[in-house]
Protein backbone atom coordinates (compact mmCIF):
# COMPACT_ATOMS: atom_id res chain seq x y z
CA UNK A 1 0.00 0.00 0.00
CA UNK A 2 2.84 2.38 0.87
CA UNK A 3 4.42 1.58 -2.49
CA UNK A 4 1.29 2.66 -4.39
CA UNK A 5 0.99 5.86 -2.40
CA UNK A 6 4.64 6.66 -3.08
CA UNK A 7 4.21 5.82 -6.75
CA UNK A 8 1.22 8.10 -7.21
CA UNK A 9 2.80 10.85 -5.12
CA UNK A 10 5.96 10.69 -7.25
CA UNK A 11 3.91 10.69 -10.45
CA UNK A 12 1.88 13.70 -9.29
CA UNK A 13 4.98 15.64 -8.24
CA UNK A 14 6.65 14.83 -11.57
CA UNK A 15 3.68 16.16 -13.52
CA UNK A 16 3.47 19.33 -11.44
CA UNK A 17 7.20 20.04 -11.69
CA UNK A 18 7.10 19.32 -15.43
CA UNK A 19 4.29 21.81 -15.90
CA UNK A 20 6.05 24.46 -13.83
CA UNK A 21 9.39 24.27 -15.62
CA UNK A 22 8.08 23.68 -19.15
CA UNK A 23 9.78 26.16 -21.53
CA UNK A 24 6.59 26.84 -23.52
CA UNK A 25 2.90 25.98 -23.54
CA UNK A 26 1.79 22.57 -24.84
CA UNK A 27 0.19 24.04 -27.97
CA UNK A 28 3.48 25.64 -29.01
CA UNK A 29 5.35 22.42 -28.28
CA UNK A 30 2.92 20.41 -30.42
CA UNK A 31 3.27 22.93 -33.26
CA UNK A 32 7.06 22.80 -32.99
CA UNK A 33 7.06 18.99 -33.06
CA UNK A 34 4.71 18.97 -36.06
CA UNK A 35 6.95 21.45 -37.89
CA UNK A 36 10.02 19.34 -37.16
CA UNK A 37 8.14 16.29 -38.47
CA UNK A 38 7.36 18.14 -41.69
CA UNK A 39 10.99 19.19 -42.03
CA UNK A 40 12.18 15.61 -41.54
CA UNK A 41 9.73 14.34 -44.16
CA UNK A 42 10.76 17.12 -46.56
CA UNK A 43 14.42 16.25 -46.03
CA UNK A 44 13.74 12.56 -46.69
CA UNK A 45 11.77 13.48 -49.83
CA UNK A 46 14.63 15.69 -50.98
CA UNK A 47 17.09 12.82 -50.48
CA UNK A 48 14.85 10.48 -52.50
CA UNK A 49 14.56 12.98 -55.35
CA UNK A 50 18.32 13.55 -55.35
CA UNK A 51 18.97 9.78 -55.48
CA UNK A 52 16.52 9.33 -58.36
CA UNK A 53 18.07 12.24 -60.25
CA UNK A 54 21.56 10.79 -59.78
CA UNK A 55 20.33 7.40 -61.03
CA UNK A 56 18.73 9.01 -64.08
CA UNK A 57 21.91 10.97 -64.78
CA UNK A 58 24.02 7.81 -64.55
CA UNK A 59 21.68 5.97 -66.89
CA UNK A 60 21.77 8.89 -69.33
CA UNK A 61 25.56 8.96 -69.32
CA UNK A 62 25.71 5.21 -69.90
CA UNK A 63 23.25 5.43 -72.81
CA UNK A 64 25.20 8.35 -74.30
CA UNK A 65 28.45 6.40 -74.06
CA UNK A 66 27.00 3.27 -75.70
CA UNK A 67 25.33 5.28 -78.46
CA UNK A 68 28.52 7.23 -79.14
CA UNK A 69 30.54 4.01 -79.46
CA UNK A 70 27.94 2.44 -81.76
CA UNK A 71 27.69 5.51 -83.99
CA UNK A 72 31.47 5.92 -84.18
CA UNK A 73 31.80 2.27 -85.14
CA UNK A 74 29.11 2.59 -87.84
CA UNK A 75 30.70 5.79 -89.15
CA UNK A 76 34.13 4.16 -89.40
CA UNK A 77 32.67 1.08 -91.13
CA UNK A 78 30.84 3.32 -93.60
CA UNK A 79 34.03 5.24 -94.39
CA UNK A 80 35.96 2.04 -94.96
CA UNK A 81 33.15 0.53 -97.07
CA UNK A 82 32.59 -2.42 -94.71
CA UNK A 83 28.87 -2.09 -94.14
Amino acid sequence: MKFLVGLFLGLGLGVVIGLLIAPQPGKETREQLAEQGVMVRASEFNDQIRARANDALSQGRELYSRTKVELTDRYNRTLSGNL
